[in-house]
């Protein structure tokens, strides 16, 4: 749903940034590794530490690289199977490490450990969603339900962090990651009862 309201207004806004970057010889699967990186620098530096404003402001700079090496491609017209590959893996690298940094931290912390228990299903549960399509795809089927995308779920953990970062009630921040918890299972649920209906039609 975010990715098809909100991909006109952030394609207007970084294209110029793309096109910069691509001046200055920048290629899209740089921008992919250097965001991955700079995601994971953050996730697993920062919020450990407990700096969970901070620690969002810093993975925000790096998270939209994802939108720019695709504008990049696309303006160059670069696009290639090692590029869709690299980009899909280093989802998965930020993903994890924003969950595990927020794992970390509150196990650490120790006082909340519920919320550390639901960024570990957010972890497992968000790298299972992608498998499962993957992997369904790979067998030439569908599975491309489901009820909250990642940028809608990435979107949500970091909003929450950064304001509780601020003051917002720990609370608030583990209810959202258990809700989110809870739409990515059932978003794996959906894709394998899909892909379970397709098997006898074939």
């Amino acid at each position: 749903m975010l990715n098809r309201y909100a991909r006109g207004l952030f394609t207007a806004l970084f294209a110029p940034l793309a096109r910069l970057l691509l001046r200055w010889g920048v290629t899209p699967n740089a921008v992919t590794v250097v965001g991955a990186l700079g995601v994971s620098l953050g996730a697993l530096v920062l919020y450990p530490l407990g700096e969970l404003f901070w620690g969002t402001v810093w993975i925000t700079l790096f998270v939209f690289s994802d939108l720019v090496d695709g504008l990049m491609a696309r303006i160059a017209d670069v696009r290639s199977e090692w590029g869709g590959f690299l980009d899909s893996t280093a989802d998965r690298v930020q993903d994890g490490a924003v969950f595990l940094g927020l794992l970390t931290w509150f196990l650490v912390d120790g006082q909340h450990l519920w919320v550390g228990y639901a960024a570990g299903l957010c972890m497992l549960l968000g790298g299972l969603v992608p498998y499962v399509r993957a992997k369904a795809e790979a067998m030439g089927l569908r599975a491309d339900v489901g009820l909250a995308e990642r940028p809608e779920r990435m979107v949500a953990t970091l909003v929450f962090t950064g304001f509780t970062g601020l003051g917002l009630p720990v609370v608030v921040l583990g209810v959202v990651l258990w809700l989110l918890a809870a739409a990515s299972l059932i978003t794996v649920v959906q894709r394998i009862v899909m892909v379970r209906r397709q098997i006898p039609a074939r």
